[in-house]
């Protein structure tokens, strides 16, 4: 499978980077599309991952393996099994927005191929609510697509581009009443840098009241199932305001943190400068994240001292990498750009990877495995 590195220099790479991921996110969704289940399974054969040692339980959903793909990759909810064929534990759709719209003008990603990463200001492109919760409510009524357990969907919602700041709430809370009861757990995105004003909701005196009332409107559309729910950040947040924000999610019962978002930062980059300045602005991810994920990460661990859970993305390349952010603190561990670097064997390979060092050191669970790690 380590034939894709060759395909993406000589195809991939020569692509405008947009292009290259319909492309690549058509081929998979066409496969996954085959009749009676014929295209799932073969990539599941292809792409195996299951592994017992890989299960557990966090907050109250039943993951079968720990390394996810992050939201930005399927942002319609329109290959959700086939991409968790590939050997995704979960996969976090989005980001969904209350109303429907195009994204920032054409180009917007960009890859810098010698730092690995890739620049987006896609500008929350997609469907909408509404749209989105037809396409979840149409796949969970063909439960004969999966074998004995069905993908872990995530939802990641955030604000549409045209509702002024002061409204946000209520825009949010429009994506929460459609889209709560497909989700097995929803984040409130308030991190992406591509969307004006979005970050200033990282704030806790306005993050707060936002946080409060998608609780609450989840509560009211889904009254029998408590609907976890996280919030993402960035990495460029001060210290002290990461602090605030981990006080605040335990204030207020959260399930978790997602931790982080893409950067606005270019500090230390390998690529050339003009490389740089042609990728433009926008939200910089992949492995320049790597060291600040990581230290994000420590921080909220130590912060909130295991009382919620964390999901660490930024810079996660290969199995080891996920296995010390699992270390380090992390429940669930995400990825995305490295997707774009390693092919589809990429999540299959990090699980398996994962699950050959729970079984190396002599344990039957992730869970005893991280925890002797944690203490050694």
């Amino acid at each position: 499978m380590r034939i894709y590195p060759k395909l993406f220099n000589l195809l991939f790479r020569r692509m405008d980077a947009e292009q290259a991921h319909h492309l690549g996110f058509g081929t998979v969704k066409a496969v996954g599309a085959l009749p009676a289940g014929t295209g799932l399974a073969l990539l599941e054969r292809v792409f195996p991952v299951r592994d017992t040692v890989l299960k557990q339980t966090v907050f109250g959903v039943d993951f079968p393996a720990p390394f996810g793909l992050a939201a930005g990759f399927d942002k319609n909810a329109e290959g959700i099994d086939a991409l968790a064929a590939l050997g995704f534990g979960w996969v976090e759709i989005g980001t969904v927005t209350g109303q429907a719209q195009p994204g920032n003008e054409q180009p917007r990603l960009a890859r810098l191929v010698a730092d690995r990463a890739v620049v987006n200001r896609m500008g929350f492109n997609n469907v909408g609510a509404e749209e989105v919760a037809r396409r979840l409510k149409r796949r969970i009524a063909k439960p004969e697509r999966w074998d004995k357990y069905p993908p872990v969907v995530g939802v990641n919602i955030g604000k549409s581009k045209v509702v002024p700041e002061a409204e946000a709430a209520t825009d949010y809370v429009v994506s929460t009443k459609l889209l709560a009861p497909y989700a097995d757990y929803l984040v409130v995105n308030v991190s992406s840098p591509n969307t004006p004003g979005l970050r200033n909701l990282q704030a806790v005196e306005v993050l707060r009241p936002l946080l409060t009332a998608v609780r609450e409107a989840a509560a009211e559309t889904v009254p029998g199932r408590r609907v976890p729910l996280l919030v993402k950040i960035a990495p460029d947040l001060a210290d002290a305001d990461i602090d605030a924000v981990a006080d605040l999610a335990l204030e207020l019962g959260l399930a978790g943190i997602i931790a982080t978002n893409t950067t606005i930062g270019r500090e230390g980059l390998k690529s050339a400068p003009e490389k740089i300045e042609a990728a433009g602005g926008g939200g910089l991810s992949g492995a320049p994240l790597k060291a600040r994920s990581l230290e994000v990460l420590k921080r909220l661990r130590e912060r909130t001292d295991g009382r919620l859970a964390l999901i660490s993305v930024g810079g996660v390349e290969t199995a080891a990498d996920a296995w010390q952010r699992l270390v380090a603190g992390a429940d669930l561990v995400q990825g995305y750009t490295g997707f774009v670097y390693e092919g589809p064997a990429w999540a299959s390979r990090i699980n398996r990877g994962i699950a050959e060092k729970v079984r190396s050191g002599g344990y039957t669970s992730l869970r005893d495995a991280v925890e002797a790690a944690r203490v050694s």
